[in-house]
């Protein structure tokens, strides 16, 4: 990494503060930092404050405890985000698992922002415009924004098979997915210097996540600028989350392909059956729950079929592979197969890492994975490496 040029160098007050951000996004007292480098506590308080410079080496050991890294808080240029209070006003979000997703988010955020700042990348925002929500039926202003996106994405009538790369390589939208504690299904967070940022719970099932997914996508066209967090046991009692549980179904589900469907694979028959359901499920890439709501939902189905189902055995695995000749897909998110770093932060870590600008540890340590699950991100890197020719070099 290169050396700070010294008119990029900050004052003592701005190292200071940006130590003590670092320190409390990680919840690490102001006493544990003194032991950290040798010193008491009286000079932790004094360096964040601008009164006491701190040396190298001090500024070493504290980085690497708070998860950043010393360039990245001597840089002028660089991204210091807390997100983390505005999370804290949320009525809902005030408690540990919030704060500790909350977090994770805040210093994802802010670990790819140092990868491009290292490489020179400013990340591209592909966004639509934003939708604010007015007057009126609700569920008309959320089917029209749903459809209207799927057309401006270019995604036509199929199922949403993975809402991760929609997000990160269509929209430019920060995405991570992570195993996240307790009730928390997903974050989403807006800040005017990095944009769009979402969390997702990897511990979920596909179809949870995609539904998730396609809920804080939602909050992003429409409350842009106000964070979100999605819980297990989300009521949807506000305006803003009737609309988003609304536009995750019509997104996931246009009411126009379902309708469809529903008529080729239905017709002629007098009774809805377990059959129909899976197909219309599978055709969708949804669960069979949200395949029976969204047909009551759209009239195709009366009030309370999915109750019925529930009370007369459901509709079981068992019965998916004898329709379908094959188990259904129940694992979490199919990305996990590949690590727990989205496609676009993998190539920065990649060409970082290549670029011999951070090693194996310190990019573990910024995305917070395993040594494990950084060599997954950097296999191939190598040969890739070794491979370059200036046949396929890119143009420029």
């Amino acid at each position: 990494m290169n050396m700070i040029e010294p008119q990029e160098r900050l004052s003592d007050a701005e190292i200071g503060e940006r130590l003590r951000l670092a320190r409390e996004s990680r919840r690490i007292t102001q006493a544990a930092a003194a032991d950290l480098i040798g010193a008491a506590r009286t000079t932790i308080v004094a360096i964040e404050q601008g009164k006491r410079r701190v040396q190298m080496d001090e500024l070493q050991k504290l980085a690497a405890a708070y998860n950043t890294s010393a360039n990245a808080i001597l840089r002028r240029a660089a991204v210091h985000l807390d997100m983390v209070p505005r999370f804290r006003k949320l009525h809902e979000s005030e408690d540990e698992d919030v704060e500790r997703a909350t977090r994770l988010l805040n210093d994802l955020v802010r670990a790819e922002v140092e990868l491009e700042d290292s490489l020179g990348i400013v990340r591209e925002r592909r966004y639509p415009p934003e939708r604010p929500l007015l007057p009126g039926d609700l569920y008309t202003q959320a089917e029209q924004h749903a459809q209207e996106l799927r057309d401006w994405l270019g995604l036509g009538p199929g199922p949403i098979t993975d809402i991760v790369s929609i997000l990160d390589l269509q929209l430019g939208v920060r995405v991570y997915v992570r195993k996240l504690d307790g009730k928390v299904a997903g974050l989403f967070a807006y800040d005017e210097r990095v944009g769009a940022c979402i969390l997702l719970n990897a511990s979920h099932p596909h179809e949870r996540l995609t539904q998730t997914g396609a809920h804080e996508l939602a909050h992003f066209v429409s409350t842009r600028r106000q964070p979100e967090v999605l819980t297990e046991d989300e009521r949807f009692v506000s305006r803003e989350e009737r609309y988003a549980n609304i536009f995750q179904r019509c997104f996931l589900t246009p009411g126009r392909e379902v309708r469809q469907r529903f008529a080729e694979i239905t017709a002629g028959q007098s009774h809805l059956s377990r059959r129909h359901v899976i197909l219309l499920a599978h055709a969708s890439g949804v669960s069979r729950e949200a395949m029976v709501r969204r047909l009551e939902e759209l009239g195709l189905a009366r009030p309370g079929t999915w109750d019925w189902f529930v009370s007369n055995g459901g509709i079981s695995d068992s019965d998916v592979r004898q329709v379908l000749g094959v188990a259904p897909e129940v694992p979490a998110y199919r990305g996990m197969a590949r690590g727990l770093v989205p496609p676009r932060l993998a190539l920065l870590a990649r060409e970082a890492w290549k670029k011999e600008l951070y090693s194996e540890g310190q990019l573990a340590r910024m995305l917070q994975v395993d040594l494990h699950g950084i060599r997954e991100v950097l296999d191939g890197a190598e040969r890739e490496e070794s491979e370059a020719d200036e046949l396929v070099r890119i143009p420029r």
